[in-house]
């Protein structure tokens, strides 16, 4: 491989690594190109790196043309080898030896043959005993075969000596290598696999140091099929030759691939070498499409090729390329007639409409309208079929094909592209192709349609696409059906920008000029945006409105595509009303409606709301599959959209880790920051915010409050009112209570409350009886607490809300243990880590084992004695206690606990009245009290070589002191 890059092979030349510590050699194995050359380079240079001494290595690369060569191998090996090395051997072996070299005369004999065998062994020991030797053979399947027995029979018999190998030998697709008996027993052969397309892609991008376009990138990925050498040269010659036009041509093969490829396969009869090239021109080539193409027995032929190691026919009939390099070789090598006869020959043959229009054109490569309508007749029948990708190529094949007189029909077809190519995710063709008709079409209407294709490219970053608006808006001055598009797409653009007003007067003109065009597709459209908007308006009643005249429109939910965003829409009204049964049903449903044929978009949207609903209703490990598959869904566009990671984040918080949470949240808030979109914005910070609280310390509650207060914030700016945003007061409210800013709590709280009304849902009403459970709790009233938590229980206890029930069993559990009420705190955590474990709500029970942990720590301190561990503290009450119990200034703590000092002093003086007073000095004084009043359980612990979990050791003006969990100001 010319572009040395160890990308995708680092985990395989770690495990070389691993096996050379306790196997005597590694030999990789692999088809040519695939990388081994690479990975012998780099495993020789790691290992001569952490030898010291180096020692020596003896190396070899043989090639092809010296096979035949009798003892080069050898030579090229002791090149390096000192004379002086030589002369310690017996004179017979010497001479043979020397003369194997080509320092002497050649041995003539069997008896000179072993001789060199065991000259060989011996400077192999007395290198050995100086120093580690490394022989390194990189190509053992070019080793000429005396070099080969001299090999073999030495390595056989260095067992105990200080001898590794490192070998590489090519074979051919998932054959085992043939000349392991050159390497010394216990040889691990380890087979270099194909690489990932990702991985494919990264490799061809940093080698040619330029980009490619997606779908010859992804024709490269299927061309190589992961071999880095194929698709580095077949991306070298794209770049040297361009890019194949339309859907037909296959990728370019440089000369001297297929030249090493074909060597053999141009030595076939011409019937043959014919055979192959119609059989690579089709998709799908089998024995009856081959004799249905005329030719007069391709089994014949196939057989002849199948002996060079070209194609295969199985049992079914099925023709297949050994590789698909192989397939775009034999075709790249064939003269520009010969395939278009061969694509003549396959237009007559196939039924399929897609398959025939595409032979047709690549037989008939200029201007021809029938061509032209057959192209196009394909494409939407590919479409249909749930294959927009095809249908992009084939729509644009079509347009080429059009006349240059037909201009208006060129770009209506473009224009049918660039939309095929939208649903396919394929946005930078779909933008090229806008591109051009807007830049060329005369008609007012192709440029408006060209302009919603940008529109809808530009996904989730509508905030800079004012512009772009009014500019079509002039186009389509008289033209009802345009202007209606374009204020559907003005309403999007004030929802996602968070002007809701705004919105819901550009949806409502949106379906009254829908109405008047009789365009029932955009009216649904805009009436689904308008039950959308005044959804997060807080307005229910106004957006069953809006979604049940657009249902009514489409004739119900079961009218195909043009109900899908109804249903979904309809699934999240009832998922933020609690209905989450529902919403689920309704949504799984439709994904398995949709199933391939929908759209990117569609899709997406489809899985992100599924991930949602999955959440609440406690399918946990179910979210984290839904969300990848939208992650997945994404990457093949190559594009990373808010609303997906939005999605993989808020399943992290349910059933992944608070870090992979916190990470992906972060991502989705730079994301929605960087399209303008303030919906999913909203969105991203709120599971920022609660990733942020999963962590359960100071630090992560400051995050969470930075986070929740700008969910506030953006709320507040855009008038929104639905039933999530109160949902997310009550985080704010949790993440104060943390910190102990427990009036701030309050007040946050005292909002929400203004705004709940009767429409408001049980979840709603709960969370915020959690907010203020812990409020209490956190103002030293744990008891009362305790009472406004189990209410919230009771609550949750009536709804599917499995995650939400969970959250506060936790929080009751903490509630009941400060309130000294142990038992009732066991059953509650107890069940909530049971529930959590359940559902697959790792961060969850992780919580919920750390309580029953803080639990257990404090029944081992009232076993030692009654009141040995001092009062109950919250979390950050400790955490500041222990600091300013060290000699930390009020400041200084709040630096340290990213808090503010007003938080720090109100934390101090509940701190103060639990301990009964009134100083820092005191306070340290009766710190140092409460921990010594534990050293009795702590030194019978000691005394059995056991440390009570939740204690450690801390240095303080009282002295060595063992200090309680719940004063750990580390943790």
């Amino acid at each position: 491989m010319e572009v040395r890059s160890l990308t995708g092979r680092r985990e395989l030349l770690g495990t070389a690594r691993a096996e050379l510590t306790t196997r005597p050699g590694v030999l990789f194995h692999g088809p040519p190109g695939i990388g081994k050359s690479l990975l012998v380079a780099a495993l020789v240079t790691s290992l001569a790196a952490r030898d010291r001494p180096a020692g020596t290595v003896l190396h070899c690369s043989p090639v092809q043309e010296d096979a035949r060569l009798p003892f080069v191998g050898l030579i090229d090996l002791f090149a390096r080898v000192p004379e002086s090395c030589l002369e310690t051997l017996a004179p017979a072996p010497r001479a043979a030896l020397r003369a194997a070299l080509l320092r002497g005369e050649e041995p003539a004999d069997d008896r000179s043959r072993l001789a060199v065998r065991v000259a060989v062994l011996e400077v192999l020991r007395t290198l050995a005993a100086t120093g580690p030797v490394l022989l390194v053979v990189d190509g053992l399947q070019w080793l000429d075969e005396p070099s080969a027995e001299v090999l073999a029979f030495a390595v056989r018999r260095v067992e105990g000596l200080d001898i590794r190998m490192v070998a590489a030998e090519r074979v051919a697709e998932c054959e085992q290598p043939e000349r392991l008996r050159c390497c010394p027993p216990g040889t691990v052969g380890l087979p270099v696999p194909p690489l990932a397309d990702g991985e494919v892609a990264q490799l061809v991008r940093a080698g040619l140091g330029a980009g490619l376009p997606p779908a010859v990138l992804r024709a490269i990925q299927d061309t190589a099929a992961g071999n880095p050498w194929y698709a580095m040269e077949l991306g070298r010659e794209v770049l040297r030759a361009g890019a194949p036009a339309g859907s037909g041509p296959a990728l370019p093969v440089p000369r001297r691939l297929r030249a090493l490829l074909l060597d053999r396969v141009r030595t076939l009869p011409e019937t043959a070498r014919h055979t192959l090239l119609v059989a690579s021109a089709t998709a799908h080539p089998s024995l009856t499409l081959l004799r249905a193409a005329g030719l007069d027995d391709p089994a014949a032929d196939l057989a002849e090729a199948d002996g060079m190691g070209v194609a295969t026919v199985d049992v079914g009939g099925t023709v297949r390329f050994r590789h698909p390099m192989l397939r775009a070789a034999v075709h790249a090598d064939a003269p520009e007639h010969s395939r278009r006869q061969a694509h003549a020959l396959l237009a007559r043959a196939v039924t399929e409409p897609v398959e025939q229009a595409r032979h047709l054109a690549l037989a008939h490569p200029h201007e021809d309208e029938t061509t032209a309508r057959t192209l196009m007749s394909a494409a939407a029948y590919a479409r249909r079929d749930g294959a927009p990708d095809t249908a992009f190529e084939l729509a644009e094949f079509a347009a080429r094909r059009t006349p240059g007189d037909r201009p208006v029909d060129r770009a209506e077809r473009l224009l049918a592209a660039a939309e095929y190519a939208c649903d396919a995710g394929q946005l930078e063709e779909a933008g090229q192709v806008a591109e051009t008709v807007l830049a060329a079409s005369g008609s007012p209407r192709q440029r408006v349609r060209a302009r919603l294709i940008l529109l809808r490219n530009a996904g989730q970053a509508l905030e800079g696409a004012h512009e772009l608006i009014e500019e079509g808006l002039r186009d389509a001055v008289g033209d009802p059906g345009a202007e209606a598009w374009l204020h559907h797409w003005a309403a999007l653009r004030g929802l996602l920008c968070g002007e809701l007003e705004e919105a819901a007067r550009y949806a409502r003109r949106a379906a009254r000029q829908a109405a008047r065009a009789g365009d029932t597709d955009t009216r649904i459209g805009a009436l689904a945006t308008l039950a959308r908007v005044r959804s997060l308006a807080g307005e229910p009643v106004a957006a069953d409105a809006a979604l049940e005249e657009a249902l009514a429109l489409v004739g119900g939910a079961d009218a195909g595509p043009e109900s899908w965003g109804l249903i979904r829409m309809r699934a999240i009204l009832a998922l933020d009303s609690d209905r989450v049964t529902e919403a689920r049903t309704q949504v799984a449903g439709l994904l398995a409606e949709i199933g391939e044929f929908a759209g990117v978009e569609e899709v997406m949207a489809t899985l992100v709301a599924l991930t949602r609903i999955q959440v609440r209703s406690g399918h946990c490990r179910e979210a984290l599959r839904t969300a990848a598959r939208c992650s997945r869904a994404l990457a093949e566009t190559g594009v990373q959209a808010a609303p997906a990671l939005y999605a993989a984040a808020l399943a992290a918080t349910a059933g992944g880790t608070a870090d992979e949470a916190r990470h992906l949240a972060e991502q989705a808030v730079r994301a929605s920051e960087a399209d303008g979109d303030r919906l999913f914005l909203l969105r991203a910070l709120a599971v920022l915010g609660q990733a942020e609280l999963l962590v359960g310390d100071p630090r992560g509650a400051a995050a969470a409050v930075e986070a929740l207060q700008r969910v506030k914030e953006l709320g507040e700016a855009m008038s929104a009112a639905d039933p999530p945003l109160l949902h997310w007061y009550g985080d704010l409210a949790e993440a104060l209570v943390v910190l102990g800013e427990t009036d701030a709590a309050g007040a946050v709280i005292r909002e929400a409350r203004a705004r709940v009304s009767g429409d408001t849902p049980g979840s709603v009403l709960a969370a915020l009886e959690r907010a203020e459970g812990l409020r209490e709790a956190g103002l030293g009233r744990a008891k009362e607490g305790a009472v406004r938590l189990r209410a919230a229980v009771d609550r949750l206890r009536r709804l599917p809300l499995p995650v939400e029930l969970v959250r506060t069993l936790i929080a009751l559990g903490a509630a009941e243990r400060r309130a000294r009420r142990r038992n009732a705190a066991r059953t509650v955590l107890g069940e909530a880590l049971e529930t959590a474990t359940l559902i697959g709500a790792a961060p969850l029970a992780a919580r919920a084992r750390d309580e029953l942990s803080r639990l257990e720590a404090g029944d081992r301190r009232g076993e030692a004695g009654a009141g040995a561990g001092g009062p109950e503290l919250t979390p950050t009450e400790a955490r500041i206690a222990g600091l300013v119990g060290g000699g930390a200034t009020n400041r200084e703590v709040a630096t340290e606990l990213f808090i503010s000092v007003k938080t720090v002093e109100g934390a101090l003086s509940r701190v103060y009245r639990k301990f009964g007073v009134r100083s820092r000095t005191a306070l340290a004084h009766a710190m140092a009290v409460a921990v010594i009043a534990s050293g009795a359980a702590v030194d019978s612990a000691e005394d059995d070589q056991v440390k009570p979990q939740g204690q450690t050791v801390m240095t303080g003006q009282v002295g060595r002191m063992r200090i309680p969990r719940a004063l750990d100001t580390r943790r």
